[in-house]
């Protein structure tokens, strides 16, 4: 299967990215963008791997995510393609998720 990542969530690796460059350490952002990238590669031969994203449920298109380190990656299952829908941060409110997802 072939992954696509969309703009917003190409957009918020780049923002985590920069975080960690700014307030911690280039070589920690890299380590994390790294991370997150390897994940997504188990999605290629296991794409129902992650677990069913129960915030996004009201949209109906069957969003699933995977965990890595303080990060979920919303995903979805289309086409015999896999798109990465965004990057989310899960110390943050789940109501943000839907927000940024509707607007």
């Amino acid at each position: 299967m072939q992954i696509i990542w969309s703009d917003f969530a190409i957009n918020n690796l780049k923002e985590i990215f920069n975080y960690y460059k700014t307030n911690v350490s280039l070589k920690i952002a890299h380590a994390i963008r790294k991370q997150i990238l390897e994940a997504t590669k188990q999605l290629q031969r296991f794409p129902e791997s992650g677990s069913p994203e129960f915030y996004l449920e009201e949209l109906q298109l069957n969003h699933r995510y995977l965990v890595i380190n303080n990060y979920k990656i919303i995903y979805r299952i289309s086409e015999n393609k896999i798109l990465i829908n965004d990057v989310f941060d899960v110390r943050q409110s789940p109501n943000k998720m839907i927000n940024k997802r509707t607007k």
